[in-house]
């Protein structure tokens, strides 16, 4: 299927590894111009490689950390118009709630929550002026099923939901749409620390403690494994799409059926 995003420009957040990279490779392989942003220059520029290599051919890479204020600064200085915004950048951990300090909940909101603001204060009313565009934002299943050893992580996870039901309101009656995608467990960069942070045996091989995780911190799962980054990827590039006109306003799960309720 052609999704029509060939004069579409893309800019895609913390898109060196794991789900960022595969979504800003599924949308330029579809031929949009992406831009992905990256903290350290080597693994930027080999992202950039692993993309073109894979058919990409409008990629470039962009050293910023989105995570602050002056990374958004310097972010869009060097990139003014996007069609298409990926809010993909966050972080994660393990950790009972009453160790979570004030500086805790400082630092998840401001990366996982203000990042994404940032960017869409700064895009969303261009996106308006052109009655187009897409703003996606990556959540999580937490946000609907709150871990309780992950409680501050979740918060964040919600209020992106609320952050992009809250713009799509604002996108009546135009070619506009916001939505939030809801990732499961999913094979990642630092996934295999964070399951061996709460394993019973952290030295154990990595099938054993992949099959302990669903088993015990995650049984509603019903495919008992990790997603792949790519089954994220080609959700987000749908939604990114002309052809995805009339999703707009929707928490979109793709967690694997972890969770249990159906509206």
């Amino acid at each position: 299927m052609d999704l029509k995003l060939n004069d579409k420009t893309a800019l895609v957040t913390a898109a060196t590894a794991g789900i960022g990279l595969e979504i800003a490779r599924a949308l330029a392989v579809e031929g949009a111009h992406v831009s992905v942003t990256g903290r350290n220059q080597a693994k930027l520029d080999a992202a950039v490689r692993e993309i073109r290599d894979s058919g990409g051919a409008h990629v470039r890479g962009i050293l910023a950390d989105v995570a602050n204020a002056e990374g958004a600064k310097t972010l869009l200085k060097a990139q003014d118009r996007v069609d298409i915004l990926v809010n993909n950048l966050g972080v994660y951990e393990s950790k009972p709630f009453e160790d979570v300090t004030d500086a805790d909940w400082h630092a998840y909101l401001e990366v996982n929550v203000l990042s994404g603001v940032r960017l869409a204060r700064a895009y969303f009313p261009k996106m308006l002026a052109r009655n187009w565009g897409r703003i996606i934002f990556i959540s999580s299943e937490s946000s609907l099923t709150i871990p309780g050893d992950m409680i501050h992580y979740a918060t964040t996870k919600t209020a992106q939901l609320s952050v992009a039901r809250g713009l799509a309101n604002l996108t009546r009656g135009t070619n506009v749409t916001v939505n939030s995608v809801l990732p499961g467990p999913t094979r990642s960069e630092g996934i295999v620390e964070f399951m061996r942070s709460v394993a019973k045996d952290p030295a154990a091989p990595v099938a054993q403690i992949e099959a302990e995780f669903f088993a015990t911190q995650r049984p509603a799962s019903l495919i008992q494994r990790m997603i792949e980054p790519e089954e994220i990827a080609s959700l987000v590039a749908y939604l990114s799409s002309p052809r995805s006109a009339a999703t707009n306003g929707a928490a979109l799960r793709a967690e694997g059926g972890l969770v249990t309720t159906i509206a």
